[in-house]
């Protein structure tokens, strides 16, 4: 058996993959708010938005923490296609379960079924990305360990909608984020403990790409989306804003008439 460190570089990774996961998780809810508060083509554009902020944030959770995952005797590469489908998928789910919640008029319905499905959707992305892992070696799953990482990803989705359905302050939609955080934080480490390697020494070269190869410009780049969207949802008004704007307008009107 290969010895694995789920944290090679130290605090770095798991606490880098924290913050990514709480930053997605906040500018979705955000998102979410705003959509539930518009209509017509802005609630769309508002939930496409918070789809992708929480599929992206995820995915550099996941990837940024695996920077730090190590087996001892044998080196590790990812393969492309398969890393870049996992990013498709959580996106795909994701955007699925906010739709889901934006638009249903049954709101309980609807948060179970976009909970469930986002969930199973984070899973497949965790388990798809790990299938693009290559080794000099098999990789093996505890079953028990997969089956809990899987019920932790359907009830943290689960939570995150139900927060992005009843959460208005933005203190507490920093703390639901912060749980949120925690939550695909505690999935992927779960799925992480059930992974074993039975390594093959080997001096065939291994194909694929690094993390540092490919994961790492990716997901910088994907972080940087994620900062970009939180400074223009930051800067753009509410629909309260805009509404006490458009009626301070009249009342100048009105004055000035």
């Amino acid at each position: 058996m290969g010895h694995l460190d789920h944290a090679a570089l130290g605090w770095l990774t798991p606490t880098l993959s924290y913050v990514m996961a709480c930053i997605g998780a906040a500018l979705g809810l955000r998102c979410t708010m705003r959509a539930l508060g518009s209509g017509g083509r802005s609630r769309r554009n508002w939930l496409i938005t918070a789809a992708s902020a929480i599929g992206t944030g995820i995915w550099t959770m996941h990837f940024v923490a695996m920077l730090g995952f190590s087996v001892s005797g044998t080196d590790i590469r990812y393969d492309v296609p398969l890393t870049i489908a996992s990013l498709l998928v959580a996106m795909v789910v994701v955007s699925a379960g906010v739709f889901a919640v934006g638009y249903s008029r049954d709101r309980v319905r609807a948060l179970f079924l976009g909970g469930l499905t986002t969930g199973l959707g984070v899973a497949s992305m965790h388990y798809l990305g790990m299938a693009a892992v290559r080794l000099h070696g098999a990789v093996h799953y505890d079953p028990v360990l997969v089956g809990l990482s899987v019920l932790i990803a359907v009830v943290a989705a689960t939570a995150a909608l139900w927060a992005a359905l009843n959460i208005k302050s933005p203190v507490a939609v920093t703390l639901a984020s912060l749980i949120m955080g925690a939550a695909v934080s505690s999935m992927h480490y779960t799925g992480m403990f059930a992974v074993s390697v039975r390594v093959s020494p080997s001096g065939d070269v291994l194909a694929g790409a690094t993390a540092m190869q490919f994961i790492f410009p990716l997901a910088v780049g994907l972080g940087s989306y994620l900062f970009l969207t939180s400074a223009f949802v930051a800067l753009s008004p509410t629909t309260g804003e805009r509404e006490a704007s458009a009626s301070a307008q009249r009342t100048v009107e009105h004055v000035a008439s």
